[in-house]
């Protein structure tokens, strides 16, 4: 029988036949592999095998996608930790290296922590809270709502909302709203209440004893006054890790430092101090690294200050910034070595996800199991010391028989 489509070549073979491949199509369907892959092949976790957290983790680094990411950042983080001076070979030609061995074992990489105000609003407030109460962190830069939302939140809770929640109804009832976050506006009342005072006592400081405040003095300042261990300043003055705010009038603090002016002028809040400090912070610096929560100035102001020892060794990003519009938020960590912010044999990540989804995750297997193990060390060492006391003790008094 005759086909009637006139498309279909005289040659076309039914499915019942048999022959062979055509030599085209054999050339680009059956293309033999020439280059040798030798990197791990693909597994996800197996729940045949339990639900065992840390395994599930530790899988991420081969299911691929963003999960090799997260488990790239864990390797970074776990080596900014680890890293002691001592790891690397003396140099007696550099007149600035340590010889000393135990000053070498106590020099550790510096840590620089990055997080936008968002971060600060939601819950990963304890988890930031945590690192800088244990002094896991050596530098902290972020936001004006980054630090005013630590210290509404010593005065009262933000709650839980919804995306899609009715903007106009929230307005009219005076709620702000973050996302599916929600801030009631007299959050910030009693912020103003609070913070006030505290300005016009600086204010005088400033005139009676001629000090010179800057972004990093009053938060350190108000972290001494707020008295709230729950605070993530609180425990940044305590331990005396410096916090950097670049954009300190961009927020609340903003608001009420205009306020404030009218009231007291002449207050003076000195930026470049700040960028002097965090400068000599990194010159001071023998190994740095970067653990920045999303993109913006706290990303370029930690980056770019340490553009003056030549990039950080280590970097690890999270945030869902595209590099197509030419941001700094989206940019890789490819970019930043082109501006020597980041060494040319650095090793660094993006991840790309909201930081709320894997930042638990990361320090979990990072910063809270560094700390643990370091706890559960000198609570061994502490222990010895108590029974080596305690047979010197016995022996002194004769009561250990030969």
């Amino acid at each position: 029988m005759q086909n009637s489509d006139a498309s279909l070549p005289a040659t076309d073979v039914s499915t019942d036949s048999v022959g062979t491949v055509p030599k085209e199509v054999a050339e680009i369907l059956l293309l033999k592999t020439t280059m040798k892959i030798e990197t791990e092949a693909v597994k996800g976790y197996d729940f045949n095998a339990g639900i065992d957290y840390p395994q599930i983790i530790k899988s991420y680094a081969t299911t691929g996608f963003q999960s090799t990411c997260v488990a790239k950042a864990i390797e970074i983080i776990n080596k900014m930790l680890h890293w002691r001076l001592s790891d690397e070979q003396y140099d007696p030609t550099n007149e600035d290296d340590i010889s000393d061995i135990e000053a070498r074992k106590k020099t550790k990489c510096s840590i620089f922590l990055g997080y936008t105000s968002n971060m600060v609003s939601s819950g990963m407030r304890e988890i930031i809270r945590f690192l800088v109460q244990h002094k896991l962190v050596d530098c902290i830069v972020t936001t004006c709502g980054g630090i005013e939302e630590d210290f509404i939140k010593c005065m009262a809770p933000t709650y839980l909302g919804d995306f899609h929640a009715d903007d106009v109804k929230l307005h009219q009832n005076a709620v702000n709203r973050t996302a599916n976050l929600l801030v009631p506006n007299d959050n910030y009342t009693m912020f103003e209440d609070w913070v006030l005072p505290l300005f016009d006592e600086m204010y005088e400081e400033q005139k009676s004893k001629g000090t010179i405040w800057s972004p990093r003095k009053i938060i350190k300042r108000l972290g001494e006054k707020i008295d709230n261990p729950n605070s993530i300043y609180y425990w940044a003055a305590k331990n005396d890790i410096p916090v950097f705010c670049p954009a300190f009038t961009d927020g609340s603090m903003g608001d009420m430092l205009f306020m404030h002016s009218y009231k007291r002028k002449g207050f003076i809040v000195d930026l470049v101090r700040d960028i002097k400090k965090l400068n000599k912070k990194v010159l001071n610096t023998r190994r740095s690294g970067a653990v920045i929560l999303g993109g913006g100035v706290v990303k370029h102001h930690i980056l770019n200050s340490n553009v003056l020892k030549g990039g950080v060794d280590y970097a690890v990003l999270i945030n869902t910034g595209n590099e197509w519009d030419g941001s700094d938020s989206g940019a890789r960590p490819h970019e930043a070595i082109s501006r020597g912010k980041i060494k040319i044999d650095g090793e660094f990540v993006k991840v790309w996800t909201e930081a709320t989804l894997v930042f638990p995750l990361i320090v979990a297997e990072t910063f809270a199991k560094y700390y643990h193990e370091v706890l559960k060390v000198e609570e061994q060492r502490a222990k010895a010391v108590v029974r080596e006391e305690s047979v010197k003790k016995e022996e002194g008094s004769g009561t250990i028989a030969n």
